[in-house]
């Protein structure tokens, strides 16, 4: 009887003590789940760090790029806990911002929520169609050969009133948020629905009543925007060509040579320059040429809407090199500022 009180004691002894260790079991293995999925991980990230998750990413290159990028002290635990959440099936792509300090739980939270932070899209001056695919293929995920691709498709382009020789007209220089990635032709339809509201009731009617379309005025704007920094002489060189354009004159624009050679650091424009075959070369043919030479800013644009009517038919820059302009009504002041002008450049030896 002893012996069974005995060995009754010892069984409840070895449960009590299995039962101990499977609760400090529980609690050491809760307490590594809870340190794995709650702790920080992403203790090697900087401020402002972003993880890239290209279209048609899969889990495997998410956790690839986390790791070429050095993000997280503890990749494995990554793994495992994403699994654990089900994240290797929710891989949305995007930009995100991965905080110091993350825990797996908020990171692997942000990336199957699928919102990504935005980019904020700069646009000032572009000269180029190229330039204009690099500057947004700096800022996006498709390549510039992307957007070079819808710059060039006429068929597209023809369905918004635009061509492929002033597609630029479509881009209105400004701030802009895009998602990461958004694809060339999401981007393009974006901008354009922005240029859309940028021409108004208000500008249009301006834009009629000096005889020209909204892509006209853009086209004068871009190239008055090359002509000078200065606002205040926006608007009479506008009134200049506005008055060529109404007599039938050629503009007879620099800037629109230095686009037709590819060449804007020319200092002078010589006789072999003015040479340059090109339907660009407003020296040779009459009216505006077929696209803007850049993407002329708002204010230079509403320069040109509310240039004033005056009689001037020429404008040279001021011998003094200030970056302004003498204004002339006759041919011959014209020569008499451009000679000046021109002696100055040759005692500095400017070719």
């Amino acid at each position: 009887m002893l012996l069974l009180v005995s060995m009754s004691n010892n069984l409840k002894r070895s449960i009590l003590r299995m039962v101990v260790l499977f609760f400090i079991l529980v609690i050491l293995v809760g307490g590594f789940l809870a340190w794995a999925i709650f702790s920080p991980n992403a203790v090697k990230v900087k401020a402002q760090t972003y993880l890239y998750i290209p279209n048609g990413a899969v889990y495997g290159a998410v956790l690839d790029s986390l790791e070429e990028h050095e993000m997280l002290a503890h990749p494995q635990n990554f793994r495992e806990i994403s699994k654990l959440l089900d994240y290797p099936t929710h891989v949305y792509a995007g930009r995100y911002k991965v905080s110091p300090g993350m825990s797996n739980f908020d990171l692997i939270k942000l990336l199957r929520s699928g919102k990504q932070s935005p980019v904020r899209l700069v646009i000032n001056k572009v000269r180029t169609k190229t330039d204009m695919a690099q500057l947004l293929s700096s800022y996006l995920e498709p390549d510039s050969s992307a957007f070079i691709a819808i710059f060039n498709d006429s068929l597209l382009l023809k369905k918004s009133d635009f061509n492929v020789d002033d597609a630029m007209c479509a881009i209105i220089p400004n701030t802009y948020q895009f998602f990461w990635n958004t694809d060339a032709k999401s981007t393009f339809e974006k901008l354009l629905k922005e240029r859309n509201k940028f021409w108004t009731e208000e500008r249009r009617a301006q834009a009629d009543s000096l005889g020209l379309s909204p892509n006209e005025v853009y086209i004068l704007a871009s190239i008055v925007e090359e002509e000078t920094n200065k606002y205040e002489e926006m608007p009479l060189i506008a009134s200049v060509y506005l008055n060529r354009l109404n007599r039938g004159m050629k503009l007879g624009a620099d800037p629109t040579i230095k686009f037709a050679l590819k060449n804007f650091k020319l200092k002078r424009i010589t006789w072999d320059e003015l040479q340059v075959k090109s339907p660009y070369n407003t020296y040779h043919h009459k009216g505006l040429p077929p696209g803007p030479i850049c993407t002329p800013s708002i204010k230079t644009i509403d320069a040109v809407l509310k240039a004033p009517e005056t009689t001037y038919l020429y404008f040279t820059a001021k011998a003094d090199f200030s970056g302004a302009h003498e204004f002339e009504k006759t041919y011959a002041e014209h020569l008499k500022n451009a000679r000046a002008y021109h002696n100055a450049l040759d005692k500095l030896n400017i070719k």
